[in-house]
């Protein structure tokens, strides 16, 4: 049936163009590359990891894994990031379509500074330390759940932080969300910590909402808006 009220995004606003690579504090967010199976595999195969997300994954289920993000983009439905640690300073930007090259970044609010110019960077330069994502994607509600998770050779140095900082400012500042909401265990206190962070606040429990394997879990939300 018709609306009375306008979609806050566009139908095409994601799958017009090609999934970017975003750039952050001392990190590169980029597409998932299918050479990223093993690293997805030991993602899942770690006990903290699995904690919470409840997966293991063998290599070709991560390579179907990342096919299906690959596919997410294009129904804009989701996306999710391999959050590069390592990648060389100064080279990261950002081309009209959203593509990070060149000499340039992008400030807290989502603008772009520097030089942007053609597309230079290798975005297989640097070592995938993590994942991080928008999953339930509404460009008609402007609306998005963000997920993440960290290896256990990267943890300590605030990557989780770092990472849903840049993407936090790209979905406002570029994409034009207006709000991300973010969930996690009451028992998981360093998602909590990421989530406080990046500026999520607390907006309330939901009880009993995420099955674990120890049995049913109370759950955090948190939100930020665009406006916030």
């Amino acid at each position: 049936m018709p609306s009375l009220v306008a979609p806050a995004l566009p139908a095409g606003k994601l799958s017009a163009s090609a999934q970017p690579s975003i750039p952050g504090d001392g990190l590169l967010l980029r597409p998932w590359q299918e050479s990223d199976r093993a690293a997805v595999v030991t993602g899942y195969a770690d006990p903290a990891i699995q904690r919470w997300h409840c997966h293991t994954m063998t290599d070709d289920e991560a390579a179907a894994w990342i096919a299906v993000w690959s596919r997410h983009w294009h129904e804009e439905t989701g996306a999710s990031w391999a959050i590069m640690d390592g990648v060389m300073a100064g080279r990261t930007s950002l081309e009209q379509d959203g593509t990070v090259t060149g000499q340039a970044g992008l400030r807290q609010d989502g603008a772009v500074t520097g030089q942007a110019g053609l597309r230079q960077v290798g975005v297989g330069d640097g070592t995938v330390a993590g994942q991080v994502g928008l999953r339930r994607v509404d460009l008609g509600e402007g609306l998005a759940a963000i997920s993440y998770w960290v290896l256990p050779e990267f943890r300590g140095r605030r990557i989780a932080p770092r990472a849903l900082a840049a993407l936090t400012s790209w979905a406002f500042g570029q994409l034009g969300l207006h709000r991300l909401e973010l969930s996690h265990s009451t028992a998981n206190q360093a998602s909590c910590r990421v989530a406080e962070q990046a500026g999520y606040r607390v907006e309330g429990v939901k009880r009993s909402e995420a099955r674990h394997a120890d049995g049913w879990h109370d759950m955090h939300l948190h939100a930020r808006l665009a406006t916030d």
